[in-house]
C-alpha cells in the first residue's frame, strides 16, 4: 500500500475518534457537573524511504496523542433544593467508594437510609475530618454556608470538605460523573459553595454541533480522496500490466 493511503488512513482513523469524543459531549449536555472531553492532535512526520533525494521528502500524519478533561466551570442554576450544592471557582468534593476517594462537582446530594449526606451514587460526602457527614432524625433546618459548614436546628455537623490539584489536567474520569488522580488533594484555602443550586455540564452545544459538521465534513473528504487513490492505483495497473495475445 502506498504512504499516501497510509497518511488518509491515519487521518481517518483520527478523526472518527474525535466523532466519538463529540457525541459523548453532545449526549451529557444535560448532565449535572459533566465536563466535556477534548482531542490533542500533532503532525508526526517521518522521513520518505523512496527518492534519491539528498534531503528525503517528509511524510505528515495524523495522531491524536491525549484525550483530555476540560475542567472549566459550568453554568450554575438555582434549584431550590437545600441539598443542592454548586462549587464556584475551584474545588472539588470527596466522595468515599469502594475502590477509595473519589472526586466531583456533582452536587446533587440526598440523605442515606443512615442519615449520611451522600451522592447519587449513594457514595457518602466526606467531610474536612475525612469522615461521613451523619444527620439525625429529629434535624430540620438543613443549612450549608459557604465555606461548606452544614448545620441544622440542632447545631452545626461538620464542614465539606473541598479540594483541588496542582495538576488537574492529569484527572482522568472514573464513571458516574467521578474523577480520579494519584496526586494528593489540597484543601482549598476560600472555598466557595452555593446552596440550592447545582453546577450543569460546560458542553457548548452550538460549539459542539458545529465541531461535529467540521469533523463529518474531514471524515468525507478523506474517505473520498481514499476512493479516488485507489481508482487511481487500479487504473495505473491497468494501464501498466503486460497485456495478453
Amino acid at each position: 500500500m502506498e504512504n499516501t493511503i497510509y497518511i488518509a488512513l491515519s487521518r481517518e482513523t483520527a478523526v472518527k475518534r474525535e466523532m466519538s469524543v463529540i457525541a459523548n459531549n453532545l449526549a451529557n449536555m444535560n448532565t449535572t457537573g459533566f465536563k466535556a472531553e477534548r482531542m490533542m492532535f500533532v503532525e508526526h512526520l517521518v522521513k520518505s524511504r523512496g527518492g534519491d533525494k539528498i534531503a528525503p521528502t517528509k511524510l505528515a500524519y495524523s495522531r491524536d496523542v491525549a484525550q483530555f478533561t476540560d475542567l472549566r466551570e459550568g453554568p450554575i442554576k438555582s434549584t431550590g433544593n437545600p441539598l443542592d450544592v454548586a462549587i464556584k471557582n475551584d474545588g472539588f468534593l470527596i466522595v468515599d467508594t469502594p475502590n477509595g476517594q473519589r472526586y466531583t462537582r456533582n452536587g446533587h446530594l440526598e440523605l442515606s437510609n443512615t442519615g449520611q449526606l451522600v451522592n447519587q451514587q449513594g457514595f457518602a460526602v466526606l467531610s474536612d475530618a475525612g469522615v461521613p457527614i451523619t444527620f439525625a432524625p429529629e434535624d430540620t433546618d438543613i443549612n450549608i454556608s459557604r465555606d461548606g459548614s452544614v448545620s441544622t436546628n440542632n447545631g452545626e455537623l461538620g464542614k465539606i470538605r473541598l479540594v483541588q490539584f496542582e495538576k488537574p489536567q492529569n484527572m482522568e474520569k472514573a464513571g458516574a460523573g467521578l474523577l480520579k488522580t494519584d496526586e494528593p488533594p489540597a484543601d482549598v484555602e476560600s472555598p466557595q459553595i452555593i446552596q440550592g443550586a447545582l453546577e450543569t455540564s460546560n458542553v457548548q452545544p452550538i460549539f459542539e454541533l458545529t465541531k461535529m459538521i467540521e469533523t463529518q465534513r474531514a471524515f468525507d473528504g478523506v474517505r473520498s480522496f481514499i476512493e479516488k487513490e485507489d481508482k487511481r492505483q487500479r487504473k495505473m495497473i491497468e494501464q501498466l500490466a503486460p497485456r495478453r495475445i
